[in-house]
């Protein structure tokens, strides 16, 4: 028996959250169509100030999944998403699920390898791509399976006198249209406006179970090969309901949701595309993060919620007493992903007058499992107490039978309805992450409480989270690898003050070659994202290796931060 069979942080929720909710019987599509039909009139979506009711919402998701049966997807397809934050990427998401369909996330700010990779892997047919990655998309060899690109135009979607603007024939327009889109359709690709000049759907057409796939999610997880979580609707749905459970005073049909974190990351799918969706919010889509379009649509359309992560709560702060505009209307921010600064809150909430707290997940848990009470009760520097539904162990990293206890150091386990259900055709990655009791390994080390707050010490698995997202430091060692001048490389995450951590390589050069660090980074960013490229390369003697030939990252890091 565990000694957080207890639940002791129970005692800590705010006034007015449950212990457990009820666990939902209906999928996201149900979701979505209960939302259309109870909050019709009101806006869903705003883009650039063009906004789309949930009545008009529902039926461009039924026309989409209309076009798109007609493209030959069926249930259990899977189906690519290659779009950043826009109002074709929630209308695709509902369209793909409304057939029984799979959705597969991607980041298209991905290089075409990275790109390339996770197609072999799902094996999706057909791909809905911003019109700016068609090209690369259409180019991928004859043995990927995708055979049906749709190009998507993201101006299409904003207002007439925006698309009006970015046609003027002066630079700084050219600059910004070039920006948001290709402004051709590539040969080889379907449009997306064809798919909405299809017909709706019929309703009698046959909906997903709630124990149904609804997302690929591809994470590196807990170990640095990337992998395509396996999350249904059950465990997205219910994870919007703890988080609706979570946050006391939230006004259904009221709310405004600045959806400023990317879609294709779990972060931004469940507290956007569904927590947002099924409480009738007003979601304020950006298709990247900049403090001034955010500040721009804070005068029409303040907002009320906002999920981010620290650096984009420290950027706001400052333009926003730059310009004097006011961030008053915020009432909750939920930040996660990466460790939250308490100077960050104390900026915050000095700042709008609400509360700022901090959330801890994975992918593997659709992904928020813990989080710091929306009240008095919240402790800055910890991430919080579990979820209700949501159970916890510390244990033994090498012997998971081995239970810890409060204030001991251990890995977290975790169990709940919001716990994914493997790795989508990895069963031996899937089995070493989640035991035959329901447990998950989360791979991080932590001590928690005796009244139940969870603070995260170190992790087992080595990802380095920069910005939010994960960067496996196996993937940046290759690239690096694979230059003339480099012998040996370990790459390690470094704490920054502003909270995550900066990507940095420590390198061994071959006999005879000189340090040229800006040449090692060009390298790099030709072969990886940019948010993977180090931001600090340095050179050694040396690097500390096991037996087997492994380099000893732990190692490493420590030296660079005795030796900065």
């Amino acid at each position: 028996m565990s000694v957080f069979d207890t639940k002791p942080w129970l005692s800590a929720y705010a006034p007015g959250v449950p212990q457990s909710v009820q666990l939902p019987t209906d999928s996201l599509v149900d979701m979505m169509d209960a939302a259309v039909t109870r909050y019709r009139s009101a806006i869903a979506l705003d883009f650039f100030g063009a906004t789309t009711s949930y009545s008009r919402l529902g039926d461009e998701i039924s026309r989409v999944a209309s076009g798109l049966r007609k493209l030959g997807v069926t249930a259990g397809d899977r189906v690519a998403l290659v779009l950043p934050n826009c109002p074709q990427h929630i209308v695709a998401f509902y369209a793909v699920l409304r057939l029984g369909a799979i959705v597969v996330e991607h980041n298209p700010l991905y290089t075409p390898r990275e790109l390339r990779h996770q197609f072999e892997d799902h094996g999706a047919r057909v791909a809905i791509v911003w019109d700016k990655l068609v090209d690369t998309v259409v180019a991928f060899p004859k043995d990927i399976a995708v055979r049906t690109v749709v190009s998507v135009d993201l101006t299409r979607a904003m207002p007439a006198s925006k698309r009006f603007a970015l046609r003027l024939p002066i630079r700084k327009a050219r600059d910004a249209r070039a920006a948001l889109t290709s402004a051709r359709l590539s040969t080889g690709a379907t449009s997306w406006q064809s798919l909405l000049g299809a017909r709706p759907l019929r309703r009698s057409f046959p909906r997903p179970a709630p124990g149904d796939t609804a997302v690929l999610q591809y994470t590196s997880g807990t170990t640095g090969s990337p992998k395509g979580a396996i999350l249904t609707h059950f465990n997205l749905r219910v994870n919007a309901l703890q988080g609706a459970a979570w946050v006391p005073g939230l006004k259904p049909g009221v709310e405004v949701v600045y959806a400023v974190l990317p879609m294709f990351h779990a972060y931004g799918l469940t507290l956007c595309l569904t927590f947002a969706m099924s409480m009738g919010a007003r979601l304020v889509l950006f298709p990247k993060f900049d403090p001034d379009l955010v500040l721009d649509a804070a005068r029409t359309s303040p907002p009320t919620f906002l999920p981010a992560v620290p650096p984009i709560y420290d950027r706001l702060v400052r333009a926003a007493e730059s310009r004097r505009v006011s961030l008053s209307s915020i009432r909750f921010a939920i930040s996660g992903a990466m460790n939250l600064p308490v100077a960050t809150v104390e900026r915050w909430e000095e700042a709008t007058g609400g509360l700022l707290v901090e959330g801890y997940g994975m992918t593997e848990t659709s992904p928020v499992a813990a989080g710091n009470p929306i009240g008095p009760s919240r402790r800055p520097g910890t991430v919080g107490v579990p979820f209700p539904n949501t159970e916890i162990r510390v244990v033994d990293p090498e012997d998971s039978t081995v239970d810890r206890g409060f204030d001991e150091e251990g890995e977290l386990l975790i169990r709940g309805p919001q716990v994914f259900s493997g790795y989508w055709n990895r069963p031996d990655e899937s089995a070493a992450v989640l035991l035959a009791d329901g447990w998950l390994r989360t791979g991080d080390i932590v001590t928690v409480s005796a009244d139940g707050f969870i603070t995260i010490v170190d992790r087992i698995k080595e990802l380095i989270i920069t910005g939010g997202f994960n960067v496996a430091p196996s993937e940046v060692e290759e690239t690096l690898m694979s230059h003339p001048d480099v012998a040996d490389v370990a790459v390690v995450g470094l704490p920054r003050a502003s909270g995550g951590e900066d990507v940095t390589a420590a390198v061994v050069l071959v006999p005879g070659a000189e340090l040229n660090v800006e040449a090692l980074r060009a390298y790099s960013r030709h072969r990886l994202s940019a948010y993977k490229v180090p931001r600090r390369i340095v050179q050694v003697d040396e690097l500390p290796h096991s037996l087997i030939g492994k380099v000893l990252r732990r190692q490493v890091r420590a030296q660079l931060l005795t030796n900065p």
